[in-house]
């Protein structure tokens, strides 16, 4: 497994990291505990060493297995353990709250939960419009001093809300979502990180499954699974979609002997300073973990794949949806 140090922190990831949103069974309809236990142990065995989680996550849950799965055997000793904090929830309504107070809680909460004594990787999850990022930032920094935290990233912020985080904080790491299909950071995320030696660890590397290849043209999501409203796997949309996972999957069959899931996966290693985060909930969606090293896409493989995706997708849509609102109007997020 090919590592990455996150953000000249001094400690190395596995270039795909296991993400646990799935795990916590919130808007991915429930999940199975012991199923999810198996996988976290089975994403060690293949060598991943970064686990990325949020309280949010079926709200604790995610975090409460991720600490479970460690306590035995020295697991926690060979993995990193990223999460998050800067959101709040009544019921199912999540919201953002970035408040020093808020963050300051949310560590006490997220250390209990996990059963450690530090998070190597600490991430706000959405800036927060209604508080200054000085403070999101100041707390985050006082948490490093502390050595509650090893390492500070953001998720979802833009370059220059970084820029700003970096006056107060050191800043070791982003996590937007990036994958063939969401590509909106090629455009200024990607870049600034080249350029600060910050890590990207994309989220959503497969698209919510959708460049797993195993999505049907009548897809049946059940309770409260975001796909069920996620613009992408709505028809006439979703045909569009799935007519270029099709042939993506035919070229890297023909070209490489590698499935459409390795190929997206790769994709996303080869354009930068960046870890895939891969989600799973049960032990054999991580089979191809295996496919993914050892090998890259070229140019001319790079300029192939965006003439796929341009004959085949006459309307992209973004991951837009998930976005949470202020803290005024709560409502279901990723």
């Amino acid at each position: 497994m090919d590592t990455i140090e996150i953000g000249g922190s001094g400690m190395l990831a596995s270039r795909i990291a296991l993400g646990t949103w799935a795990i916590g069974g919130w808007m991915w309809g429930g999940t199975d505990i012991y199923d999810a236990l198996r996988t976290i142990h089975a994403a060690i065995d293949r060598g991943i060493t970064m686990i990325d989680t949020a309280p949010v996550y079926g709200f604790g849950r995610a975090e409460q297995i991720v600490g479970r799965a460690l306590r035995a055997g020295g697991r926690r000793d060979r993995v990193l353990i990223a999460t998050k904090c800067g959101l709040s929830w009544r019921g199912n309504g999540v919201f953002r709250n970035a408040s020093s107070s808020r963050i300051e809680q949310e560590v006490e909460e997220s250390l209990r939960r996990l059963h450690t004594d530090r998070i190597d990787l600490y991430q706000v999850h959405w800036p927060d419009p209604l508080v200054p990022i000085e403070e999101t930032a100041g707390a985050m920094s006082r948490l490093l001093k502390q050595g509650k935290i090893r390492a500070i990233g953001v998720s979802n912020f833009s370059p220059a809300q970084m820029e700003t985080f970096r006056q107060v904080a050191p800043l070791h790491a982003t996590q937007p979502p990036y994958n063939l299909f969401e590509r909106a950071i090629d455009a200024d995320v990607l870049p600034y990180a080249r350029k600060t030696g910050v890590v990207v660890l994309a989220y959503g590397a497969l698209c919510r499954g959708l460049l797993s290849g195993r999505i049907s043209a009548a897809p049946q999501f059940s309770g409260d699974d975001l796909r069920r409203t996620d613009p992408k796997f709505q028809q006439p949309r979703l045909a569009q979609y799935l007519a270029a996972v099709a042939e993506l999957d035919r070229f890297a069959r023909v070209n490489y002997r590698k499935s459409i899931l390795a190929l997206a996966i790769r994709w996303v290693l080869d354009q930068g300073p960046t870890i895939a985060l891969w989600g799973a909930r049960r032990p054999d969606q991580l089979n191809a973990v295996d496919e993914v090293a050892g090998w890259s896409l070229d140019a001319a493989a790079l300029r192939e794949i965006d003439a796929i995706l341009a004959r085949n997708i006459a309307n992209p849509v973004g991951p837009e949806f998930m976005a949470p609102p202020a803290a005024s109007e709560p409502r279901a997020v990723a």
